[in-house]
């Protein structure tokens, strides 16, 4: 194990920006579920949207410093590629909500709730996994973390051909499989930032075991 605290001392600038970003990533689905469980309700998406400007601030924060930090324990390109990993999870999340205000009237009695749990579990993953950078990566730990996460991705990618399967099937409306087609690939795309965030923090380990 290789401990990053070791060599900066006190130094947690990006430990924390990260950590930050990783935490409002993982809001952004909490306010999701909650979301998912009223679809047939009026969409409220100001807690998207504050969780996207809070997190857009934090990304802002990491890239200003990269540039004004004379040492870091994490190579500046490292850092920018996972803070932009970080970043895009709520962007996805938030493309989702907005997109459901466009069209509320297709939404209402459908089920993203597998997704959205696949979504949740990721999050709780990435979290756990840029807190282990402050911590001291322990590479076992950080790989076991990280297969968890591809296979989470795996389950999505699965969990997609059936969605596709069930579009296609001639029961629903064209504009309505449109619709739909776009807010389950935002879904997707979210879960996919989630696996780009935990390849970073395993390649990060691999260059310090």
């Amino acid at each position: 194990m290789f401990s990053l605290q070791k060599l900066l001392g006190k130094e947690d600038k990006f430990f924390t920006l990260l950590e930050a970003s990783a935490e409002e990533a993982r809001t952004s689905v909490q306010a999701l579920v909650k979301l998912s469980k009223t679809l047939d309700k009026p969409v409220a998406v100001d807690d998207f949207a504050y969780t996207r400007q809070k997190d857009k601030q934090i990304t802002r924060e990491i890239s200003d410093a990269v540039y004004t930090t004379f040492i870091t324990a994490l190579e500046r390109e490292d850092i920018e590629d996972l803070s932009n990993a970080l970043y895009k999870i709520p962007k996805m999340i938030d493309k989702f909500t907005t997109r459901i205000l466009l069209a509320p009237q297709h939404v209402r009695g459908m089920d993203f709730s597998k997704q959205i749990n696949l979504l949740e579990r990721a999050t709780d993953i990435v979290l756990e996994l840029v807190k282990s950078l402050r911590k001291g990566m322990d590479l076992e730990r950080v790989k076991d973390l990280n297969d968890k996460l591809q296979f989470l991705e795996s389950e999505a990618d699965t969990h997609m051909m059936s969605i596709y399967r069930d579009l296609y099937s001639g029961k629903h409306e064209a504009i309505q499989v449109i619709a739909l087609k776009d807010l389950y690939e935002q879904l997707e795309k979210a879960i996919d930032r989630c696996r780009d965030a935990g390849n970073v923090i395993a390649h990060i380990a691999l260059k310090h075991s």
